[in-house]
């Protein structure tokens, strides 16, 4: 049904097929019959297995990736999909439009999506309203925080601080994007002098809302696929030595390995099939040079429940899915909970264990 459905969902322009699912993920998660819907549609029989992870326990290892929900607008209705963890945002102190368009691009013979949106959000006031409320039981909620574009790099930290003193008593944990390709000189922040700047206030301002919440607010930075093996020795040390909870590997890439669409040379973040072995092959590196020590999130080029397993042995802990779903249709994350992380008689890393099966069809979801 899917594959009959795509042609139609993908004449829409990205954004607008975008933006549509959103308003019809905020409609059904706010009715109880539309998330009846979604559960009767979509959600596995295979609940778990739960993963400990920060200091939280995850009902399963399946989550949704920061950029698909940017203002929490649809969460409570994606969350009946079945995802252990959902990440909103990526969120800025003030309201902010983005680069302009055209700002997404569906390579579709590659399985892939080119992004330059530059986090388009409408401020933390706006998300703080959508977090509010009652929450799907279980579920883990994430906060993905970024810096304002108009901020100068010296002065980023402040946004990040007022990020977490605005969401710590409303998120189960944050992430700090200092990543993403399409923010000008964002990714500077990865450099050891400036992440060390940048951590180290956040670390002391978590230990004292932790305090005063009475329970941990755990922290995890999200990082660029494209560092080089020195960059990535120097953040993951500050990483450490900070007592960061964990790190996202990994942001969109830069790169444009051996792509067959027409869009491939379109500026922004290059994330689906293309990344895969890239990103699994950070994980593996930042699990090598950790040794093990620091809990890791897998998002980038997850596209089936094969490639969901390829994350967890290569030392993910956590995985998340995003272009997976444009491609596949939300019945992704109800094949990746039954085919890569149900029971089997040897555990996966961490605890996770799966089980072996085919890839069921999907049903259709309009997406990107």
């Amino acid at each position: 049904m899917y594959q009959l459905l795509q042609p139609l969902i993908f004449r829409m322009a990205p954004e607008c097929a975008h933006n549509n699912t959103l308003r019809l993920l905020c409609l059904a998660g706010s009715q109880p019959v539309g998330r009846l819907i979604i559960r009767a549609l979509f959600r596995s029989s295979q609940p778990g297995p739960a993963v400990e992870a920060f200091g939280l326990t995850f009902p399963n290892p399946v989550g949704l990736a920061a950029g698909y929900d940017k203002d929490g607008l649809g969460w409570r209705g994606l969350a009946e999909l079945g995802f252990g963890h959902i990440e909103v945002g990526t969120v800025t102190t003030l309201p902010q439009s983005g680069t302009a368009g055209p700002r997404v691009f569906r390579l579709v013979k590659d399985q892939a999506v080119i992004n330059c949106m530059g986090f388009p959000n409408r401020g933390s006031a706006f998300m703080v309203k959508r977090l509010q409320g009652p929450r799907p039981k279980g579920l883990i909620l994430g906060v993905n925080i970024g810096k304002h574009s108009a901020t100068p790099l010296e002065e980023a930290v402040g946004d990040y601080l007022a990020l977490l003193r605005t969401f710590a008593p409303l998120a189960d944990y944050l992430a700090v994007n200092v990543s993403s390709p399409n923010t000008p000189g964002l990714r500077d922040l990865q450099a050891r002098q400036a992440l060390e700047n940048l951590l180290g206030p956040l670390a002391a301002e978590r230990r004292r809302i932790a305090d005063q919440l009475g329970r941990p607010v755990p922290l995890l930075v999200k990082l660029a696929p494209d560092l080089l093996p020195d960059a990535l020795d120097d953040a993951l040390d500050v990483i450490m030595r900070t007592g960061m909870d964990g790190v996202i590997a990994s942001n969109t890439s830069i790169g444009r390995p051996a792509l067959s669409s027409p869009l491939a040379n379109e500026r922004g973040g290059l994330s689906g099939a293309p990344i895969k072995r890239l990103n699994t092959e950070f994980v593996r590196t930042v699990t090598r040079k950790t040794g093990g020590k620091l809990q890791i999130v897998a998002s980038g080029g997850i596209m089936s429940p094969d490639d969901a397993a390829e994350k967890i042995d290569a030392g993910a802990t956590l995985i998340q899915l995003y272009t997976g779903l444009i491609y596949q249709g939300p019945g992704l994350v109800r094949d990746v909970l039954e085919h890569a992380c149900g029971p089997a008689t040897a555990p996966f890393p961490h605890g996770v264990r799966r089980r072996p099966g085919l890839l069921r069809p999907s049903l259709p979801c309009v997406l990107i």
